[in-house]
């Protein structure tokens, strides 16, 4: 085929490259192995700031500072109602600073429990678990596992009892959900 005067041309197939003046053919990557090579998309990053509730697909149950005979004092903290064994996750980055059997250390009622110290002077409290996958000292970022949930302690039921705390000990609880929300997350 001549076009303008250019003299002849050559058929090119899909993948075929063809460098002007050359007069030869040369085979080129195809689109797929192209995007193969591409870099894939990366998530968008959470805010180093981000908080996110402890678990997921939960129903709430008893609430921060509720009265009963179930406690000796008014309720501490949120509990998630969730099934034995759903994972637990760090609801912000921090150091774990008590992990263990007997509430880690603030008494037998909360069972298995983890307290993780943030970089805001909070703490996060973790009880009733069946599991922990975390140890003194360690390193955690916002949405890591760090144990399943369970009914040990002084337990009604499966469930995750959460807090927010000033300090890592029992008593220094604020109400967790108020927390949560002034922080952007939905609950």
């Amino acid at each position: 085929m001549v076009a303008m005067g250019l003299g002849a041309s050559l058929a090119l197939g899909a993948g075929t490259a063809f460098a002007v003046g050359s007069g030869t053919a040369a085979s080129a990557p195809s689109v797929s192995q192209a995007a193969a090579k591409a870099p894939a998309p990366k998530a968008p990053a959470k805010a180093a700031n981000a908080w996110e509730t402890p678990v997921d697909k939960f129903s709430i149950g008893a609430a921060f500072g509720l009265a009963g005979n179930l406690w000796s004092h008014n309720h501490s903290g949120q509990d998630f109602v969730v099934p034995t064994g759903t994972p637990v996750h760090a609801a912000h980055g921090g150091v774990v600073v008590k992990a263990g059997p007997n509430g880690a250390g603030d008494g037998p009622a909360y069972g298995n429990a983890i307290v993780i110290k943030h970089d805001n002077a909070t703490y996060s409290q973790y009880a009733h678990l069946s599991r922990i996958d975390v140890r003194i000292g360690q390193s955690v970022s916002t949405g890591q596992q760090i144990g399943l949930s369970g009914s040990t302690g002084n337990s009604t039921g499966p469930h995750l009892h959460f807090e927010i705390r000033t300090t890592p000990n029992y008593g220094s609880a604020v109400e967790p959900l108020k927390f949560l929300r002034d922080h952007g997350v939905k609950v």
